[in-house]
């Protein structure tokens, strides 16, 4: 039985012939920045990063590893490792900027309207304590509830999140757990306060196939049922493909493109989105054999990626572009509309560029 504390799903609105408003912005980053030291000359790891989530959507933020998905989703929960700081920008989370509120206000949020599910589950799970006590000391926390109050919302979202046999769970430590099982600990350790907002950082990279599967259908589950809002944060296109409303694709710390999902899988704007989606495998795709008994090769995005810190002027994604000219290494794209809810950030695309003298 769900806990009285969860949300339920809404129920379902009388027909109408009114067109449908958007959903209001839960959060929107704006132009945030994130650089690490010397401070004389801060090395920019994230630049000029926008972005909205809407009330009961997924936003999926997708990318190689290095390009900044995961900084820019911890700096909403202020949780940036040290020395990493924000250096400029602004965060709003239902109308007030966490960037200018102080760690304790911070401590309010998190846990209670702000959540997040780490990569790792072992790391994030206190391996001294059963999952139980470390679940019921947050509701204690933000909640004031007595242990035995706590212990049986505990026990009640494990039962929401597909935990078997969830009375004996709570006494176990994390060690006694599969990565699987662990995993969904983590996540209703996420719900434990009803929040508003969850952050998931590649949540199931840890995972086998079978387990990621079971993971992913577990949040469609549980967005439906309590109508939450989530930042998905993953390098895999398959997943963001499932998972995802809509889609930011980041590349050595910049936003390339951001959009509707349909729309980026259907009509790919950037060069480097269009390379992410060629490289993908797919199973409905049959695969040339040449004479010689090789078979076809996937597309790769070419070359190693450089992280944006390392990187000259002009387009970021110049050095590995396949339509790459020589204007996109000295001007800097800005992003621009290409279409209703579509920004993209290339030269060739529209944007204006602008010497880059950083």
């Amino acid at each position: 039985m769900a806990s009285p504390g969860l949300a339920q799903a809404a129920p379902t609105p009388a027909a109408t012939t009114e067109t449908p408003q958007p959903a209001r912005v839960l959060v929107s980053v704006e132009n945030l920045r994130i650089a690490f030291p010397p401070w004389d000359r801060p090395v920019r790891i994230v630049e000029d990063v926008s972005y909205e989530v809407r009330a009961g959507e997924t936003m999926g933020i997708v990318g190689e590893s290095g390009s900044g998905k995961t900084l820019s989703s911890l700096a909403i929960l202020n949780l940036l490792p040290p020395p990493a700081r924000i250096m400029g920008g602004r965060i709003l989370f239902e109308g007030e900027d966490l960037v200018a509120k102080s760690q304790r206000e911070m401590q309010r949020l998190r846990g209670r309207r702000l959540a997040m599910v780490f990569q790792n589950p072992g790391y994030s799970l206190n391996p001294l304590m059963t999952v139980g006590a470390q679940l019921a000391e947050i509701l204690k926390a933000h909640e004031k509830l007595p242990r035995a109050a706590a212990m049986q919302r505990v026990e009640e979202l494990f039962q929401l999140v597909g935990i078997t046999d969830p009375a004996r769970r709570l006494s176990q430590y994390p060690h006694e757990m599969s990565g699987g099982m662990k995993q969904r600990v983590c996540i209703a350790r996420a719900l434990l306060c009803n929040p508003a907002l969850v952050l998931a950082d590649e949540p199931t990279t840890a995972l086998d196939v079978t387990i990621q599967a079971q993971i992913l259908e577990l949040f469609e589950a549980l967005k439906a049922r309590l109508g939450m809002s989530m930042v998905f944060v993953t390098h895999d296109m398959g997943v963001i493909a499932r998972i995802a409303d809509r889609i930011t694709v980041m590349y050595a710390g910049q936003v390339c493109e951001t959009g509707d999902k349909h729309a980026i899988f259907a009509r790919p704007s950037h060069p480097y989105t269009q390379a992410l989606l060629s490289s993908t495998p797919r199973i409905d795709r049959r695969y040339a054999v040449d004479a010689s008994g090789r078979r076809e090769r996937l597309p790769t995005v070419g070359r190693a990626a450089i992280p944006g810190h390392a990187l000259g002027t002009g387009c970021r994604f110049a050095g590995r572009c396949p339509e790459a000219e020589p204007e996109c290494a000295r001007l800097t794209p800005q992003p621009v509309a290409v279409e209703a809810g579509r920004v993209v950030r290339c030269l060739k695309r529209g944007s204006l560029g602008a010497p880059d003298h950083a």
